[in-house]
């Protein structure tokens, strides 16, 4: 990224976070290597995270970050000068079964683990990828033992968010390189009420922030159902409209061996944000779409987030979700 400095603690690209690198590799006594991929960066996930919300579905840039960046320009790079794999600090494990098969699955400290982020990675990413710390028990450890061998980095605050828009402001990025225009927002029937600022500044299962003139014939609060980018509008109605029992996508992975028979419905467990809880579900594989079926509806699921579905602690494998379905009819 081109900024010099961090903006607190958001972001992990910058200028400074590579020289907190340079000296960590000098304690170690290693090589130290930088490589510029901000090309590849901003065409694989700054620009597919605007065309995202252009159309209305909201992109997770993380998952985008490790399928195309650090498992697939950096890895290229990686093997082309002979390295071995590339580790990173995920909290993941990789297991390798009596086939000699890896699978990906989910560190032991559940609080921390980032299998999630991980779904989109393939067999092959998979046999060079390296993730030591999926065994230890908390971050707390790791900053010890950093501190302990005088690392500088060992009181850095965590990244969080997104590491491309340093002050957190979304919505106000997205206005800039992505534009706003005024429209309306409509109920389930199609009626007018109330109007907004932009649609893209808005995400599905959103409650505040709506400018709703008209109430609901209920009393009760609604919420952002859909957001239809074309004509710029807006679709809001009740909480139960926010289930949905049903999602599908065509552009889905396997992490390592592939199930023997995806044609064929199987148990498994579906995570759609990366700090949710799994819930049991049935997937299968029909007419070019990986279809997951919870066992109970999901709430506020929108097209564009990643579904990752695991068996036990395996991470099985992931679909972008391009269609949901509701599971109540919307009013």
């Amino acid at each position: 990224m081109p900024g010099t400095l961090r903006t607190g603690s958001r972001g992990c690209c910058t200028i400074e976070d590579s020289m907190d690198a340079q000296r960590a590799a000098n304690i170690i006594g290693i090589p130290y290597y930088v490589w510029d991929f901000s090309e590849r960066f901003k065409l694989d996930v700054v620009d597919d995270f605007i065309a995202e919300y252009a159309a209305g579905r909201t992109p997770n840039p993380c998952m985008r970050c490790n399928e195309k960046i650090k498992f697939a320009a950096l890895l290229e790079k990686a093997l082309a000068l002979g390295f071995d794999a590339v580790c990173t600090g995920h909290y993941a494990a990789i297991v390798t079964d009596e086939d000699g098969n890896r699978e990906l699955h989910r560190a032991s400290a559940w609080a921390k683990d980032q299998s999630y982020v991980l779904g989109v990675l393939t067999a092959e990413q998979l046999a060079h990828a390296m993730f030591p710390l999926g065994a230890t028990p908390s971050k707390a450890d790791v900053r010890a033992e950093a501190a302990a061998r005088g690392f500088t980095v060992a009181d850095k605050p965590d990244s969080h968010d997104i590491c491309f828009i340093p002050d957190g402001d979304t919505r106000g990025w997205l206005a800039e390189h992505v534009g706003s225009a005024k429209g309306d927002i409509l109920d389930g029937a199609g009626a007018k009420v109330g109007s907004h600022d932009g649609a893209l500044a808005f995400t599905i299962g959103q409650r505040k922030g709506l400018q709703l003139g008209v109430p609901a014939p209920d009393g009760k609060p609604r919420f952002v159902l859909e957001i239809r980018p074309k004509d710029n509008t807006v679709v809001v109605g009740p909480k139960e409209a926010l289930d949905i029992a049903a999602i599908a996508g065509s552009r889905f992975t396997w992490a390592g061996r592939a199930p023997e028979a995806p044609a064929v419905p199987f148990a498994c467990e579906v995570q759609v944000r990366a700090h949710a809880d799994p819930v049991p579900a049935v997937a299968v594989v029909t007419d070019g779409e990986l279809v997951i079926t919870p066992d109970v509806p999901l709430n506020g699921v929108s097209s564009g987030q990643t579904a990752v579905i695991y068996v036990g602690t395996r991470v099985l494998g992931q679909t972008t979700i391009d269609r949901t379905v509701s599971a109540v009819a919307v009013a």
